[in-house]
């Protein structure tokens, strides 16, 4: 059985890096000829703005006064510049949306995953194809773009990473500190002839990460005066920068400056999905070979924010984020990246026609470079009567629209010449497209049967080991045939020929050849199909298509709560009614009253808003006396029995209750602290990392009695997860906790009832962990719901706590008890704690609900796996890279998060057991436990 768990557990890691695979491999293609226009550029260099994490709305708006948060920006969109939208791309990162802007392509999703600080890909960017680039700002944006460029042309200034911090500071010192840097590198400048002679040259790039923008609306939302002011500091520090260039420059007229960002922020002081909080960035251009402003009387747009900004008559451009490298390329005069597959936003250009006409005619080249690239490639590893082209654009169709183009420009048709380059643009990625995503059919059937296989196998497994549905049905044994082995063999090497002779990667290898074994374990078990049809056949066919409907309705209640949180709602109240549908009314009242009554109250929670989007500490300190008066009343029931709580029990549950009024104060003191912008207090941060390292052992010291030791198990993860919360989420663990504390009596009872076993008191049943296998029995039908129970409550310790199937929806201020410094791998491992802890919670209890029913925990871990696997399969159909970009995040998002619960029950089931049967003494040796 241990076999079968760690391959399955190999298994679904597979499935769960299929996505990425299958949807979202790297664009890149490498091989191409630089491209630039053949034309004099308006401008010898440019100078990039980019203020992270701000907001378009924010910008443009007019405050309360009727006045614009930055006067500059504004002035410049009224009198000087071109001005629009830019639309981003999932995710809304930084190092994606940087790439997107400077490189002029879209990177992966699974990109995010390699940080900030590294290439996981080689890629060509604005600052490789100049002449120089120097760069100001983050450590965590500026080393990626100068790691990849070749040479050493791109230079770095930025400040040390500990100066990211969400709590200590006033975040706009970060951008003072790029302003004033950049200040005294053009003093330096003056008297340091190399650098002077350097800066004077053309096709050069000055580049300003702004970061504190980002820094502040994580700290304090985008909606808080902090945010606000510092678009207005962002804006004075740009108009000075300006006016140092046009001096310093002598007003040659030869500057273009962009102002934009890499991505916007939600509400509640997030980015990552694609909300358009977070894909509307602002766009505002001036300077050399730039449009003016241009009045109009009326435009059309599928929104109504130009009336809300008081911009309707100043023309808006919109593009598209990738497109704004092709435009600075373009306006300094250096070759396109390589790689990029933005447009050219002609309509922002100040130039001749014919200018307009030759920059969009090289756009049109670079990118179908690119198409005959991938399609060459593609070409290469796959055989000729298995090759199907992009027909809407054959060789000669590109010959032909080329050809078009030339002759257009040579009879001045300019007009014409930009319309045919889009035209090509537009085929030409599509192209990419195609041949991108040319083996994704071939791999999800592979994917599909495999995972199908899976499901059957472990089903079948159920059946003929752990149940009694066949074991009336009497077969002759039949012999195994040498024929299945040697079939799915022959199978196995055709498929491996098969991608060898096409040069596929190895991973395809994986997805091809792993469904043959798992389906040549399934039809070896092609006696116990047999005996099922035999057995099923005997059973009413109502009955049969009854339970199948159920289980069917249950199946969409669970992937429907991940659209529609109140469907867990509408769970949890058919829940309460349940035991009233039951004898379990007429034989404990008690515990069907608590049972009824938690479940409606567990209900409220995923009715409530999403988490971090209103906190209040207030709430969080509610749950900590709710903790302390309930630990109150447990020691005094429990010092009411003799011998049931000894004097070093007492101590550990003392030490507990003290660790959770501990956890109040921190909240309570860090609160306090970052409101005043002191920072994180050293001794809280010491206070909380202790405490998050004693919760996992401090429950092995109590007695491993199964009520004393689940609300050992409750009281240390509860401290933790105060330490976590920001608001009502709080409560939500004890909430719960009650409930499964009552699903451990009302399992108890169910089984008395099918006179299965006696009923014993949850305080004299003791955890083991040598449990005597004799105690096991088969399983029974009422034990598909004991499974399905447990999906769902562990569907509801996610989207109970306020999570929602998105990126966006967790707050770092989750994580402000333990550090404000910004560091994403740690601040994200410590939110997937936080979301962990309900689900220890649920897997705890059912480990306490297979030892009263007397259940192996294997036989019942199957069926949950079947469940869980049914509804990974549902999602998989449903993940798409097309439509708009929130629908795609969230499709993205409901595979990944129900794939990383099959494998993370693996694990909590294998935690769920140390912290239940494992025992530890404060001193002396250690005493074993037996039922």
């Amino acid at each position: 059985m241990l076999l079968f768990f760690t391959l399955g557990l190999l298994i679904h890691f597979v499935f769960f890096a299929s996505i990425f695979d299958i949807y979202f491999t790297s664009p890149l293609v490498h091989g191409m000829t630089p491209q630039f226009t053949p034309l004099p550029p308006p401008a010898r260099r440019l100078v990039l703005f980019v203020a992270d994490g701000l907001r378009a709305d924010t910008l443009y708006e007019l405050d309360e006064n009727g006045t614009s948060r930055a006067p500059f920006i504004r002035n410049i969109i009224m009198h000087e510049g071109s001005w629009g939208i830019s639309h981003t791309r999932v995710p809304t990162e930084s190092r994606p949306g940087h790439v997107a802007l400077i490189a002029g392509f879209y990177e992966d999703v699974s990109a995010v995953a390699k940080g900030w600080k590294e290439n996981p890909v080689e890629f060509d960017s604005l600052f490789n194809e100049s002449k120089y680039t120097w760069s100001w700002g983050s450590p965590d944006i500026l080393p990626m773009f100068a790691k990849g460029a070749s040479g050493d042309h791109v230079y770095t200034y930025s400040y040390d990473a500990k100066r990211e911090d969400f709590g200590a500071q006033d975040a706009t010192k970060l951008d003072t500190w790029v302003f004033d840097n950049v200040k005294d590198f053009f003093h330096h400048a003056r008297n340091n002839q190399s650098l002077f002679s350097k800066i004077n040259e053309e096709k050069i790039v000055f580049f300003l990460h702004l970061l504190g923008i980002d820094t502040n609306g994580h700290a304090h939302r985008p909606s808080s005066r902090d945010y606000k002011d510092n678009i207005k500091k962002v804006d004075d520090g740009v108009k000075e920068i300006v006016s140092m260039f046009n001096h310093f420059y002598g007003n040659d007229g030869k500057t273009t400056f962009i102002f934009t960002s890499d991505h916007g922020m939600t509400d509640w002081g997030s980015h990552g999905a694609g909300h358009p909080s977070e894909t509307l960035t602002p766009l505002v251009t001036w300077g050399a070979g730039i449009n003016y402003p241009q009045r109009v009387s009326a435009q059309q747009f599928d929104d109504s924010f130009l009336k809300e900004w008081r911009l309707e008559n100043w023309k808006r451009l919109d593009v598209n984020q990738a497109d704004i490298a092709p435009l600075m390329t373009s306006l300094i005069g250096v070759p396109f990246p390589l790689n990029s597959v933005g447009i050219l936003p002609v309509d922002y250009l100040n130039n001749t026609d014919l200018f307009k006409a030759e920059s969009m005619f090289t756009n049109a080249v670079q990118i179908l470079e690119q198409f005959k690239v991938k399609m060459t490639q593609k070409k290469e590893v796959t055989l000729p009567f298995l090759f199907t082209p992009f027909k809407l654009l054959s060789d000669s169709k590109q010959f032909n629209i080329l050809r078009k183009a030339r002759s257009y420009i040579k009879h001045r048709k300019f007009d014409e010449v930009v319309s045919l380059c889009k035209e090509l643009i537009h085929l030409a990625l599509k192209g990419l497209s195609y041949y991108h995503t040319y083996d994704r059919f071939f791999l999800g059937i592979n994917v599909v049967i495999g995972f199908v296989g899976w499901i059957s196998y472990a089903s079948l497994l159920i059946i003929k080991s752990h149940s009694n549905l066949i074991k009336g049905v009497s077969k002759e044994v039949k012999k195994p045939s040498h024929l299945l082995p040697c079939s799915f063999v022959a199978i196995g090497i055709l498929v491996a020929f098969f991608l060898l002779i096409q040069a596929c990667p190895w991973t395809y290898y994986v997805y091809g050849l792993l469904p043959v074994p798992i389906w040549y374990a399934v039809l070896r078990e092609f006696q116990v199909v047999q005996d099922l049809v035999t057995s099923l056949l005997t059973y009413p066919l109502s009955h049969f298509v009854g339970y199948l409907l159920v289980f069917t309705l249950g199946i969409e209640i669970l992937v429907l709560s991940f659209f529609y949180r109140y469907m867990l709602t509408a769970g949890l109240t058919a829940f309460a009614v349940w035991p009233f549908l039951t004898r379990l009314w007429t034989r404990a009242k008690v515990t069907s009253l608590s049972w009824a009554f938690f479940s409606v109250l567990l209900a409220v929670f995923p009715l409530m808003p999403v988490v971090g989007r209103k906190p209040d500490i207030s709430l969080v300190m509610g749950a900590g006396l709710l903790v302390l008066l309930l630990s109150l009343c447990v020691v005094t029931s429990l010092r009411k029995r003799k011998d049931s709580f000894r004097k070093e029990e007492l101590l550990v549950h003392l030490l507990q209750v003290l660790s959770t009024v501990l956890s109040m104060y921190v909240v309570y003191s860090t609160q306090s602290s970052l409101l005043r912008k002191q920072g994180l207090p050293l001794m809280n941060q010491i206070i909380s990392w202790a405490t998050l390292a004693s919760s996992l052992f401090v429950p092995l010291l109590s007695s491993p009695a199964v009520f004393q030791r689940l609300f050992s198990i409750l009281l240390s993860l509860m401290s933790t997860y105060l330490l976590l919360s920001t608001g009502y989420e709080a409560v939500f663990p004890l909430v719960l906790s009650c409930l499964m504390f009552v699903w451990i009596n009302i399992e108890q009872e169910t089984l008395q009832q099918s006179g299965v076993c006696c009923k014993q008191k949850l305080t004299s049943i003791q955890f083991s962990y040598n449990t005597d296998i004799t105690q096991f029995r088969q399983l029974y039908l009422d034990d598909i719901r004991r499974a399905f129970f447990l999906v769902f409550f562990l569907v509801t310790a996610f989207f109970g706590t306020g999570n929602i199937a998105s990126i966006n929806s967790f707050d770092l201020a989750s994580v402000y008890c333990f550090l404000t410094v910004f560091s994403p791998f740690m601040m994200g491992a410590l939110m997937m704690w936080k979301i962990l802890i309900p689900f220890v919670l649920v897997m705890c209890a059912f480990e306490a609900v297979q030892l009263t029913t007397q259940l192996s925990s294997k036989s019942l871990f199957l069926i949950v796996l079947v469940i869980s696997d049914i509804m990974a399969l549902h999602f998989f159909f449903l993940v798409k890279d097309y439509g708009s970009w929130l629908d795609i995040g969230t499709s993205i998002s409901h595979y990944v998060i129900v794939m990383s619960m099959t494998i993370f029950l693996v694990f909590l089931n294998g935690l769920a057991q140390l912290l239940t049967t494992k025992k530890l003494r404060l001193c002396g040796k250690p005493k074993s436990h037996f039922m």
